[in-house]
């Protein structure tokens, strides 16, 4: 069972689970149908225990769930597929994408588009308020919680922060 990290960060426990290049390309095609191990095999390229261990590790964690499936006159097999919380990374993987578009932009054009189902409409990826209206990355404040491990000398809210007295 694949183990995560006991850290107050929730950055830090969810790469546990996700942070390796083989793990997001395998929600990647699983978000585009694929469910069998011998098509993750081979439309990655990946080799078989990669793919073993970091498929267990999904299941471990909830993002996938295995399902048996037997083909007639073959031996039973599992088809691997995305959980409520595997699906909710559709957004993850969609930033990821967004700033590649962006930042690393391919000659020919991005490999994938994101539209509104059933529409041309093009969509981007966001910050949303409570109220559902769309707030610019620059008017988002990040902020401490207090509710983990205490913070580095110097960082807000802790002790010696500048601006504490």
């Amino acid at each position: 069972m694949a183990k995560v990290p006991e850290e107050s960060c929730s950055i830090a426990r969810s790469l546990g689970v996700l942070g390796e290049r083989w793990t997001f390309l395998i929600l990647r095609e699983a978000f585009l149908g694929v469910t069998r191990f011998a098509e993750f095999r081979d439309r990655l390229g990946i080799a078989p225990d990669v793919l073993s261990y970091r498929l267990s590790t999904l299941v471990d964690c909830g993002v996938m769930a295995r399902e048996p499936y037997r083909e007639p006159g073959a031996r039973p097999r599992a088809a691997y597929r995305l959980t409520p919380a595997g699906r909710e990374l559709q957004v993850v993987l969609s930033a990821l994408q967004q700033w590649g578009d962006d930042h690393l932009p391919w000659p020919g054009g991005p490999s994938m588009l994101r539209r509104i189902r059933g529409t041309d409409c093009p969509v981007h990826v966001g910050f949303v308020d409570d109220q559902g209206r769309e707030v610019r990355a620059a008017d988002v404040a990040i902020i401490p919680s207090g509710g983990g491990s205490p913070g580095r000398p110097g960082s807000p809210g802790s002790p010696g922060s500048p601006g504490e007295g």
